[in-house]
């Protein structure tokens, strides 16, 4: 509680987190209502709802690089402002539109809005916690899961009524928090250090709206690209806790049904108690990157549960995907300080807005090929799928360490180097 009352980025800091908690709350209400809604309030057929998401979910992909884009040449505080509010437009659109050619249009708007949503709050919350943006990190995690589990809560009230009009209201809900994060989001101060992550006394003035700002491009950086290419297994936990384990238990094992929502509570627990604690140990680019390490390790034991699953009774396989669940949770704990920090740190100062707007890409390609790569080709080849993936995300995990680390490396030689060749 101390933390969240004087959070690295003091005043400013807090209300963002206030803003983020709401938001999460609100979103929390639509993922727990949405498909449902889709069926059976709009009528969409199963085809038509996968086509939906997906397209969503392709859409939401751009959305971090366009606010990286954005962010070098307006103020982060205004776009912000300015997401928040197209999301709480394409939400009220939801209660009037039931034609699905509009329907794909609206839904990819606003997952293109959360996208950005996401990494604009990272990138405003970079520059006022400075180098201390690690344990911020963790705070917004921390907020955010609580704010998550709040709106599945609310949602489950009106999922229990469960006619139109509490549909409809679940929506004006999730609007609703919308409009209350860009009214905290108002009250908060626009940081100095556009198109940086941490603002200094030697910041120069602010240029002018519009003005293209000068530094290098991430589409052309091919070490940071690969940084990003190996950052979408790393999120894969996502999609593993998500649906891999229901799915899994469903399908393939003895453990009873009513299990599948102890893997929730015990992400939301476990994230809101250890977080801040995880955050305090991995501390610089470096650790950060021996926390990518203890990813893939930790996936692969995760996979391994899984796949032992299968071999035993009700309460052998509830034990494994409890396990399984738990070790999960302990993955997406160390994804957490790891990979932002070193997006931020593997990207060259005077540009880290854009940079990090395309590190944010590696989520969001994740939610859009994670849940295909599980169900279509894992699942389908069984405890075998769950261990090839797992020991594929552990290779990937040692080749995104040595590389950070490299790319770490020709970094502070390039650094050193400039101010000799300046005094020079």
């Amino acid at each position: 509680m101390t933390q969240l009352r004087r959070p690295p980025g003091g005043r400013d800091a807090r209300i963002m987190l206030l803003a983020q908690a709401l938001d999460r709350a609100g979103t929390g209400v639509w993922a727990a209502a949405c498909v449902l809604y889709f069926t059976f309030v709009v009528g969409l057929d199963a085809g038509q709802l996968g086509l939906l998401l997906g397209a969503s979910g392709v859409a939401g992909i751009a959305g971090s690089p366009l606010a990286g884009h954005l962010a070098d040449r307006f103020p982060v505080r205004s776009l912000l402002i300015g997401t928040h509010l197209l999301r709480l437009a394409a939400l009220c659109l939801l209660l009037v539109v039931t034609d699905f050619a509009l329907l794909l249009a609206v839904v990819a708007v606003t997952h293109l809005g959360d996208r950005a949503a996401k990494t604009l709050e990272m990138l405003f919350a970079t520059r006022v916690a400075g180098d201390r943006r690690a344990t911020y990190q963790a705070l917004s995690r921390s907020s955010a899961n609580a704010g998550y589990a709040l709106g599945a809560g609310l949602a489950a009230i009106g999922l229990a009524v469960g006619t139109r009009g509490a549909y409809q209201v679940l929506i004006l809900a999730d609007a609703l928090s919308f409009l209350a994060a860009a009214a905290l989001v108002w009250r908060t101060r626009e940081p100095r250090g556009r198109g940086r992550v941490t603002a200094s006394a030697s910041d120069e003035a602010p240029k002018a709206p519009g003005t293209a700002p000068a530094g290098p491009s991430p589409w052309r950086d091919r070490g940071y690209l690969r940084f990003v290419l190996l950052d979408i297994p790393m999120n894969l936990d996502d999609s593993i806790l998500a649906i891999g384990i229901p799915l899994w238990l469903v399908n393939h094992t003895t453990a009873p049904h009513e299990l599948v929502p102890a893997f929730l509570v015990i992400n939301t627990v476990l994230v809101v108690v250890l977080q801040l604690r995880v955050s305090a140990k991995v501390r610089g680019p470096r650790q950060a990157a021996g926390a990518v390490a203890l990813y893939g390790l930790t996936t692969l034991l995760c996979c391994a549960l899984l796949a032992a699953a299968t071999g035993g009774g009700a309460w052998a396989a509830s034990a494994a995907l409890l396990a399984a669940a738990v070790l999960v949770t302990a993955a997406e704990l160390m994804r957490s300080v790891s990979s932002w920090e070193l997006a931020v740190c593997l990207a060259p100062r005077e540009a880290r807005a854009s940079y990090l707007g395309v590190a944010g890409m590696a989520q969001s390609v994740q939610k859009s090929a994670g849940p295909l790569l599980l169900t279509g080709v894992v699942m389908a080849a069984g405890p075998a799928g769950w261990l090839a993936l797992g020991a594929g995300v552990a290779g990937l995990s040692l080749v995104q360490r040595r590389c950070s680390l490299r790319r770490l490396d020709r970094l502070a030689a390039a650094e050193s180097a400039a101010p000799a060749t300046a005094a020079a």
